[in-house]
């Protein structure tokens, strides 16, 4: 375990969880849920993936945001983190995860990450994406980059949609319809969408350890 303070001019510090043989060529960026509602590295599912991560050799980067910045400074600290984990070649391969607005932000960031990035397309830089409970949209209705459902469309790589059936607290359905439809252009195939469902409400409780299960074997797969 290793603590690390993430470059960008925000006050963004993160854990990085290493493999036992502490060599791995791979990492997943996880997000936390909303800080303003308590979410930060500590949160119960992002701690679950990080163990199931490390038990298939990949690292795992757990990180707090800096100061609340209605959703525009949070996705600036994920792509922050995602380029932390790219410089000096840290990583071959790197991959995103979040939970609730932290999946939101996944989305967000992952889609947007190359903005200004001379040579690279949208997306890019980041391998694989799993999104658990993300909501459709973030901040106010007149601010159309923060569409979430938007977002998913611009995503150049592998991409994991994990939900509960009985969640109503996030508008998740517009993003799960947005992923049926890509899913269905692409032909249906796994290294496009993977659509997990849950019998659960938003907070799965008792069903961290499949989620983490589901979630690792995913980025296992895409990251090798």
């Amino acid at each position: 375990m290793t603590d690390v303070l993430i470059p960008g001019g925000r006050d963004v510090r993160g854990t990085l969880e290493w493999p036992e043989s502490d060599d791995a060529s791979s990492i997943v960026v996880a997000c936390p849920p909303h800080p303003e509602h308590g979410g930060h590295r500590g949160d119960r599912r992002l701690v679950a993936v990080s163990d199931a991560l490390r038990d298939r050799e990949v690292a795992c980067l757990r990180f707090d945001y800096g100061e609340w910045d209605e959703g525009y400074g949070e996705r600036a600290d994920v792509r922050n983190a995602i380029r932390w984990a790219r410089d000096d070649d840290r990583f071959d391969r790197v991959g995103v995860f979040g939970y609730s607005f932290g999946a939101s932000q996944a989305i967000l960031a992952s889609a947007s990450l190359n903005e200004g990035d001379e040579g690279a397309g949208p997306g890019t830089l980041v391998d694989a994406v799993a999104a658990l409970a993300p909501t459709a949209r973030l901040g106010r209705r007149s601010e159309p980059d923060l569409d979430v459902v938007a977002a998913l469309e611009e995503l150049a790589c592998p991409v994991a949609i994990c939900y509960g059936t009985r969640d109503t607290t996030v508008e998740w359905e517009p993003v799960v319809e947005r992923a049926r439809e890509r899913r269905d252009r692409d032909g249906g195939s796994p290294d496009s969408i993977e659509l997990v469902e849950h019998a659960s409400d938003h907070f799965f409780v008792g069903r961290h350890p499949k989620i983490a299960e589901r979630v690792g074997s995913f980025f296992e797969r895409v990251l090798e």
